[in-house]
């Protein structure tokens, strides 16, 4: 096997070092590929129940269904056996039934096709659509193709540097708001256009999405994240502050989202790097900040382990459940930020953050991993009442054998993993 972790500045001991270590991710990797495989409905995926099966009500979802196509993607680039028809089978639903034939665009749901158009979904397709591109599926490079339009027709302010959040199905009446969460997914969304068509612009857009929410707003906030403004760019301090457990746009701050603009940022920096042989200093800078802010803040400030959802604006505990995908997105930060740096401070958080995934989210009896679960490690449904989704947790389980990279899938591509 070509050895990936030479160009890594990885302690000698790191686990990620050990076959042991790796064989597990790759096997907990495939358990979770084949509890996902369920999601599958006629029209995409939808929300799995806590015991792993489709509730009869179950609709197909647009955003479960573009990040199912990326996941299942990365799967069969690893040349893991019957994840092609599942991405053969989302693209084809997100050019179906989850698309907009009248206005351009996707529905979050066909059974709601008057819902506002999210930013945040249409990131996602634009990844699922990069993906099933470099698989070379039937139907990924017209779905990139149209993703693309979509995103650069009505999302992206080149005024300011980021994408606008959301519009009525006829893409008027523009929401007064910009949003953090969009805007981190996008540029995830952006270095993998930039890598998979090889557009320069795409990554233009990335860097330009990263100082403004990390160097410029987090760096002016004790790197922590801020993440609602009107379309002024004023502080919406109050926003939701009657939802607190809303699950894309909750009051307060998410330390879980310290943690998954600390990684991409780094990720940014690799593709600068790679592309024009030098990066901004604070980009590395920045995202140790936020992970430093993010753990600070986030691991157990009520004295039990793992990472909670929000805090206030005093850095205090808000809504204490821990989320999957929170320790999930904490995890890759870590060993991201040690691939870079060497840090063996890193090599420890990676090492505790697993051992509570493994102890308290993983379901050994019903599969999958526990959506949330609160600080005794009971399971909760405050913010997410069905079973976690495949994206976070399988990318949780695929970055730490694979270098430092802008794009995951490009990366499983070229190289030789367990």
């Amino acid at each position: 096997m070509t050895d990936l972790l030479s160009p890594m500045l990885l302690p000698e001991t790191s686990w990620v070092r050990r076959a042991a270590h790796r064989l597990w991710l790759a096997a907990e990797g495939r358990h979770l590929l084949r509890f996902s495989q369920a999601a599958r409905m006629e029209g995409g995926f939808g929300a799995l129940g806590r015991d792993g099966s489709l509730p009869d009500d179950a609709q197909p979802d647009g955003i479960l269904t573009a990040r199912m196509v990326h996941a299942f993607s990365m799967a069969a680039l690893q040349g893991i056996p019957g994840c092609l028809p599942l991405v053969q089978h989302g693209v084809a639903a997100l050019l179906g039934p989850l698309h907009d034939k009248d206005h351009g665009g996707w529905f979050e749901s066909p059974a709601a096709p008057e819902n506002r158009k999210q930013a945040y979904l249409h990131a996602f397709v634009a990844l699922a659509g990069s993906s099933a591109t470099l698989l070379g599926v039937e139907g990924g490079e017209k779905l990139l193709s149209l993703a693309t339009e979509i995103l650069e027709k009505h999302y992206w302010s080149e005024e300011e540097g980021v994408m606008r959040e959301s519009f009525a199905r006829d893409w008027s009446d523009e929401e007064d708001y910009r949003g953090a969460n969009a805007n981190m997914h996008s540029t995830e969304a952006c270095l993998a256009l930039a890598d998979i068509t090889g557009n320069d612009e795409w990554l233009k857009r990335a860097h330009r999405i990263v100082h403004r929410f990390v160097h410029e707003i987090a760096g002016s906030h004790d790197y922590c994240m801020p993440e609602h403004f009107n379309r002024e760019w004023s502080l919406l301090r109050d926003y939701n502050k009657d939802k607190p457990t809303d699950s894309l746009r909750p009051y307060g701050m998410t330390p879980g989202h310290f943690a998954e603009w600390a990684h991409l940022t780094i990720k940014v920096e690799a593709a600068l790097l790679r592309r024009e042989g030098i990066a901004p200093g604070w980009m590395l800078h920045d995202s140790r900040a936020l992970l430093d802010s993010a753990l600070r803040y986030g691991w157990a400030p009520d004295g039990k382990p793992g990472m909670i959802y929000t805090i206030d604006w005093d850095h205090k505990p808000h809504v204490t459940v821990r989320a999957h995908w929170v320790q999930a997105e904490t995890v890759t930060a870590a060993i991201n930020l040690l691939k870079r740096t060497g840090s063996p401070a890193y090599e420890l958080w990676y090492r505790k953050i697993w051992d509570y995934i493994a102890e308290a989210l993983i379901d050994h009896e019903r599969g999958g991993w526990r959506n949330e679960v609160d600080a005794d490690g009971k399971i909760s449904g405050d913010v997410y009442p069905d079973k976690a989704d495949l994206y976070h947790a399988f990318q949780a389980t695929v970055a730490p054998i694979l270098p430092l990279s802008p794009c995951l899938t490009l990366a499983l591509r070229e190289s030789d993993i367990v």
